[in-house]
C-alpha cells in the first residue's frame, strides 16, 4: 500500500520536485527549432550561476560518469601525466577513466576517513613537475568526506613552477549543495549531474570549463566522437546541443534551476549544513561512530560506520521494508562495513527527523541498544537554534 511513500536518503538519485516532474512531462518540441534554442540557452546560463563562472557548459546525455569520460578525453592525451586523489571510490573512477584513456596515472591514496591535505598536494606536485592535470573529487559521496576544493586550487598554484597543471573537479554530488566558485577559486574544469542536488532526474551529466581547460580541447590527442567538447562548444554557440539531447530533462533541469534561484544558493548551501549537522548530531546521539569527523563532514551525504554486532545489510533491509527509509550502504571496500544516510537536493529537516526516526526503531527490531527519540531530540535540538 505505501510503496511509493518510500523515502529516498540515498546520494543520489534523489527526490524529484513535483514542479520538475511536471516540467519534465511538457511536450517534446524540435531539438533544432526556435524554442528549444532558447530553452537552452536560458539553462546554460542559469548553469553557470551554479556553477559561478562565465565558461562554457555542456550539456551531456548521459550520467555523471559521462562527465568524467569527457573531460578525460578532451583534457589529457595518451602519455600525459595526471595526478589522482584517490580518497574513496570516485576517486579511484577518475583513475580508472584516465588508464583507460592512455594516461599515466599517479594515485595519492589517502585515508577514506579524510579529504585531501592541500600541503600534500603542492609537495606531490613540486616532485611530479611533468603533471598535466590533478583530478580531484568535490564530495566523495562513498565517504561522506568533502575536500576543500579553494585550498588544493590554491596549493596547485603555490606548487606550479610552469605551466599549470589543470584542476579537474568531480563535483557530481556536492554541485548546487555546497560553494563551488569555479573562477574565484581558479578551477579548470567541474563535472556535475542531474540527479544529485539539481533535483533532476537521472540522465544528465554536465561539463563547465574555464579558459585554461578550454584551451586543451584543441591540444589534446586523444580519440572522442560524441563526447567530444569541442563539438558541444560549437553546437552551444547556437543554442543546441550537437546530437539529439534528453529534451524532457532539459525542461526538468530548467525548472529545477529556477527553484534553486528563488531559494537563493547561500540558504540552499545553508539547508543542506542544517541537515548535515541534524543527522550528525542525531548518530552522535543514538552512540553510533560517524564515518568522519567534522572538519571533512559533507553537507550532502553522512556515512555512519556500523557498530560492533549490527549486520549492516540486514539493518538497511529492515529500515527500508518495514519503515519506508531507503538508506545507501557501503561501496569498495566499504561494502557491509558503513550505512550512508544521503541530504540532498529536495529535501529539508523534516525529512531528517523522519529518516531518524526510523533508524531508531530499526535499531530496536535489531536488538541494539538504543533509547527511542534520542536521535531525533538531538536533531531537532539543532533544527531550533539554527539561524
Amino acid at each position: 500500500m505505501f510503496e511509493e511513500q518510500v523515502q529516498l536518503r540515498i546520494p543520489g538519485p534523489t527526490p524529484v520536485p513535483p514542479r520538475v516532474m511536471r516540467a519534465a512531462a511538457k511536450p517534446i518540441v524540435n531539438h533544432r527549432g526556435a524554442v528549444f534554442r532558447e530553452l537552452y540557452r536560458e539553462v546554460t546560463e542559469q548553469l553557470r550561476q551554479i556553477f559561478q563562472t562565465s565558461g562554457d557548459v555542456a550539456l551531456i546525455t548521459g550520467s555523471g560518469t559521462a562527465a568524467m569520460e569527457a573531460a578525460v578525453a578532451n583534457l589529457v592525451s595518451p602519455g600525459e601525466k595526471v595526478l589522482v586523489l584517490c580518497g574513496g571510490k570516485f576517486g579511484e573512477r577518475w583513475a580508472e577513466i584516465a588508464r583507460a584513456f592512455g594516461a599515466r596515472v599517479v594515485e595519492w591514496r589517502y585515508d577514506w576517513r579524510q579529504g585531501a591535505e592541500p600541503e600534500e598536494l603542492a609537495a606531490r606536485l613540486a616532485a611530479e613537475p611533468d603533471v598535466v592535470a590533478v583530478f580531484a573529487t568535490h564530495n566523495e559521496s562513498s565517504t561522506g568526506v568533502m575536500n576543500d576544493i579553494r585550498a588544493l586550487s590554491a596549493a596547485r598554484r603555490v606548487a606550479s613552477t610552469g605551466r599549470r597543471p589543470l584542476l579537474v573537479v568531480d563535483s557530481v554530488s556536492a554541485l548546487g549543495g555546497a560553494p563551488l566558485a569555479m573562477d574565484e577559486w581558479e578551477v579548470d574544469a567541474v563535472v556535475s549531474g542531474s540527479q544529485k542536488c539539481l533535483m533532476v532526474p537521472p540522465g544528465l551529466s554536465l561539463v563547465a570549463l574555464g579558459p585554461q581547460a578550454a584551451a586543451r580541447l584543441e591540444e589534446t590527442r586523444n580519440h572522442r566522437y560524441y563526447l567530444d567538447l569541442r563539438a558541444y562548444r560549437k553546437a552551444a554557440a547556437k543554442g543546441e546541443g550537437p546530437y539529439t539531447p534528453a529534451v524532457s530533462l532539459v525542461h526538468a533541469l530548467q525548472e529545477a534551476l529556477s527553484m534553486l534561484a528563488e531559494e537563493g544558493l547561500e540558504k540552499a548551501y545553508a539547508r543542506h549544513r542544517l541537515m548535515r549537522d541534524m543527522i550528525r548530531a542525531g548518530v552522535k546521539a543514538l552512540g553510533l561512530p560517524l564515518f568522519t569527523g567534522e572538519r571533512w563532514a559533507s553537507p550532502t551525504v553522512t556515512a555512519v560506520a556500523g557498530p560492533e554486532g549490527l549486520d549492516v545489510e540486514a539493518f538497511r533491509r529492515l529500515v527500508r521494508q518495514q519503515f519506508g527509509v531507503e538508506l545507501a550502504g557501503g561501496q569498495g571496500e566499504l561494502s557491509g562495513r558503513i550505512f550512508r544516510i544521503g541530504h540532498m537536493g529536495y529535501a529539508g529537516p523534516l525529512d531528517m527527523i523522519s529518516a531518524l526516526a526510523a533508524i531508531e526503531q530499526g535499531l530496536a527490531k535489531m536488538g541494539y541498544p538504543v533509547q527511542l527519540g534520542s536521535g531525533v531530540a538531538a536533531a531537532q535540538e539543532v533544527w531550533s537554534r539554527w539561524g
